[in-house]
Formats: structure tokens, sequence, C-alpha cells
């Protein structure tokens, strides 16, 4: 059966952006931008609080591992200790490891998957952009030996590491979906979400297994056992934008991957279901700004 998020996950080029690690006693607080990738941060030793935007500060403690998703954030001692820049401590070159103090009473480890450029989007917008997994959850031990696994193969610089490291950064990413998934409450809208829904998902399924295919509303309508009208209010209330919608972003996102491979712009168009280029271009340009040819 077709994997959606895995055949977004191989067409996107997920790949690891850095592994660090924090050692820090006493009093300390650090503030850290937003980016567009995934990062994951596993509390290996000790507590400390995590404070995002418009959000509660959530008591962080050996165990606990944490995703973020395009947002600024700040890790502290104590949530009232004005932060300095964590950025700033990282620039360096080679810089992967801080200590504050003697760094024996707080240890994590972070890491971070990225996408190739202009597709973050399509993943970072169908997931939240804090997702705690508690230390008693199955999920927060696999996260966590990932992590430790990633820092080690880029730590080390052995023969292949990057390549181990590419597919841990893809091991990452599935398994904080799997934890998302497994708490989130049924209404929950993005195409992610929606694999889960018995009857959404299996027109998702349909759509990513054959895009090219010239897909109409009663075709997938057909795919999940439902009427049109049924069909198209749950898949936009799941998904968050109607099915032909849905699906002319996916070709698009998938298109301009293509386009970075350095195949044809008809070659393209045609694997993404165009029979006309010029409608392809337009169908591009209005979603991304500029045309295909552009974009080469």
């Amino acid at each position: 059966m077709p994997d959606p998020f895995s055949d977004v996950l191989r067409a996107l080029g997920t790949r690891s952006v850095r592994g660090t690690r924090l050692e820090a006693s006493g009093a300390w607080s650090l503030a850290f931008d937003g980016r567009s990738r995934l990062k994951f941060v596993a509390i290996t030793r000790g507590r400390c609080w995590l404070l995002l935007p418009d959000h509660p500060a959530e008591a962080l403690s050996q165990g606990d591992v944490f995703l973020l998703s395009d947002t600024s954030y700040t890790v502290a001692s104590d949530p009232t200790i004005e932060p300095v820049d964590g950025m700033a401590l990282y620039a360096a070159p080679g810089q992967d490891v801080v200590r504050l103090g003697d760094g024996s009473d707080t240890v994590m480890m972070g890491g971070g998957s990225g996408f190739a450029d202009g597709c973050a989007a399509f993943v970072l917008e169908a997931l939240p952009p804090f997702l705690r997994i508690d230390c008693t959850s199955p999920n927060a031990e696999a996260v966590a030996r990932t992590l430790a696994s990633l820092q080690a193969e880029i730590g080390h610089g052995e023969v292949g590491a990057s390549l181990v490291a590419e597919r841990l950064a893809e091991i990452l990413v599935v398994e904080a979906v799997r934890a998302y998934l497994a708490t989130i409450p049924s209404d929950s809208v993005g195409w992610i979400a929606a694999l889960a829904d018995p009857r959404i998902g299996k027109a998702l399924r349909a759509m990513h297994g054959d895009v090219a295919r010239r897909w109409t509303v009663p075709m997938l309508a057909a795919e999940a056992g439902m009427s049109r009208s049924a069909f198209t209010e749950r898949f936009a209330n799941r998904v968050g934008r109607p099915p032909l919608d849905y699906l002319t972003n996916w070709r698009m996102v998938l298109a301009q991957r293509k386009l970075d491979g350095g195949q044809s712009v008809a070659a393209v168009a045609n694997a993404v279901g165009y029979n006309s280029q010029s409608a392809f271009a337009h169908a591009f340009k209005r979603t991304f700004g500029r045309t295909p040819r552009a974009r080469r």
C-alpha cells in the first residue's frame, strides 16, 4: 500500500542539519531563533525549562524529548532568567558542544532534520510548532536513541558518516511523527493527521500512489467510499484544503524537486499529470511565484 509520508520524505530530500550538545549548571538561559527545519532535543540528565511564544513554560526532566518546527524557543534553568543568544555560542565551525559552568546539572542533545530548498513548508505546516514526547512514552526512548546515534556519526567522522546521518535524520522525522499521531485528537487538521482517518487516508494514498493520474473529486470520493459532497467537506476539514488544491500543491512541490534534479520542463509536467506545459507553468507560478524555467 502506498505510504504518503514516506513518499514525501523521499521526495523532499530529508537531511541531517546538525547534532549539538549542551552541558549546563548554575543559572542559565539560552534563546534560539526559528528555522525551517525540525529540531529534536532530548534531556539526558537533570531538568530544565522550555519557553515558547504564546505557550506556557514547560518543565522538562531527564528522558523527555521535544520536537520543534519553525519556531523560536528558549531553554533555561529558571524561566525568570533573562536569556542570552544561544545561537552565538554554537556559531563557530565545529562548535557542537557548549558547557555552561561545570556542566554537571543538565545535559541535553539536539539534532535537526532539514529539507530541500523551498520544500520544508509542506511538512512543517502539517505539524504543530511544539510537540512534547513524555519520558514515559515508548516514542521518547526511540527518539533519544536515534539522536545519540546521530550525534555519534556526526562527531566521529568515520567512513560513510554523512550517509548514515542522512538516514538517521529520516528516522528521527518518522519517530517524531509517530509520537504526534499517537497523541493528537481526532479532529486535528493537516495532511499528516488525516492519514489516520480511514476514509481520507485512502484518498491521500491513492493520490500519492499515482500522482500523474487525471484525478477528479468523484474519483477520489469513490476511493474513500463516500459521496462527493461528504468527501469534499470531510477532506477539507481534515487536511485543511480542498482535495484538488492539496493534489496541485503536492504536484508542484514534487515538480520543484524534479526541476532541481535537472529534468526538462516538459518531462516534469508530464510526470506530475499535465499534458499542457502552459497549464503546468501557470500552476507552478501560482504556487511559487516564478516559472518552472526560472526555477531551473
